[in-house]
């Protein structure tokens, strides 16, 4: 059996929404990646990578609606990259003008500024299948539509440094907005589709080992096995 290196992984929620931020690096004083950087997330970001002596290579979206790219440009700061699938691409554009006004004008009130936005200079779009080695991880991002036109899940052949657990498993997965611990993400908003939610949990979800650790874009972490015993919304469904 193959020994993985374990990843170090921290999360924490954004400001907002609850939106899981994740950092993930080879170890303490490496480069790492930035997944997510929702509202709010900058300054505890900014503790976490002194903390663990960290250097951002990249930020890696899994789609593009607000609660999870806000932060993304300070983060890049015009130096980094920012990772997004192709069909979400134009959600970069301005994400704060597809929100309903009396929702910015909530955010306002709470964080007590004007909700702006400022496209990051350097954007990589990504496809299916993609392959990719950042920070000295090891990607792969499937495109799995229905929440947005361009949410991904992101797999990693490793795990989070000290988890302890009683089921064995061997990989992890960032499953932004597709799949929830007991839920999926809703597919009721803009660029969201039923059909291609159900092709996503079917095609991509389904197909993953019982083995995987999921990591969502909201609410604790979970494991396939789990998900596909008691996980409503992929009973009936066959990969």
């Amino acid at each position: 059996m193959t020994t993985l290196a374990p990843v170090l992984t921290i999360a924490f929620p954004a400001a907002a929404f609850d939106t899981n931020c994740y950092v993930l690096a080879a170890g303490p004083g490496e480069e790492c990646l930035v997944v997510d950087p929702g509202i709010g997330v900058v300054d505890t970001l900014g503790q976490v990578l002194a903390e663990h002596r960290l250097r951002p290579a990249a930020v890696l979206l899994t789609h593009g609606h607000l609660d999870h790219v806000y932060s993304v440009t300070p983060v890049c700061s015009g130096e980094l990259a920012a990772y997004i699938h192709t069909a979400d691409r134009y959600r970069l554009h301005d994400p704060v003008s597809t929100l309903d006004p009396g929702l910015v004008v909530m955010l306002e009130r709470q964080f007590g500024s004007r909700a702006q936005w400022t496209e990051p200079d350097r954007v990589v779009e990504l496809v299916d299948g993609q392959q990719l080695t950042l920070a000295g991880l090891d990607l792969e991002i499937r495109h799995a539509p229905g929440h947005t036109e361009g949410s991904v899940v992101i797999g990693l052949p490793g795990l989070p440094d000290g988890l302890s657990t009683e089921e064995p498993l061997d990989r992890t997965v960032l499953s932004g907005d597709v799949l929830f611990a007991g839920s999926i993400g809703r597919t009721d908003l803009p660029g969201g589709s039923d059909a291609a939610m159900q092709r996503s949990l079917r095609d991509v979800i389904l197909p993953l080992p019982d083995s995987t650790l999921v990591l969502p874009g909201h609410g604790g972490a979970s494991t396939m096995r789990r998900e596909r015993r008691t996980n409503p919304y992929l009973q009936g469904l066959t990969a």
